[in-house]
């Protein structure tokens, strides 16, 4: 699925996925921060300050593969 086709898609959070997954935060943050279909959003001038917005896509995509052991 193209970016452009996300757009009205649900999204997610990362303590959304974190909790819908049983993972924590941070190993949410690593196994999405990389993927292509995955929004950043920088709120100011430090990394720490990056909103991550997931489509159900990515999400679903990034789960499978997380279950798959890749």
């Amino acid at each position: 699925m193209l970016v452009e086709n996300t757009a009205f898609e649900k999204h997610y959070r990362i303590g959304e996925l974190a909790h819908m997954w049983g993972l924590g935060r941070e190993t949410v943050r690593r196994l999405v921060k990389d993927d292509p279909g995955v929004i950043k959003i920088r709120m100011g001038r430090k990394k720490a300050h990056t909103v991550y917005s997931v489509p159900e896509s990515a999400a679903a995509r990034i789960h499978t593969r997380l279950l798959n052991g890749a």
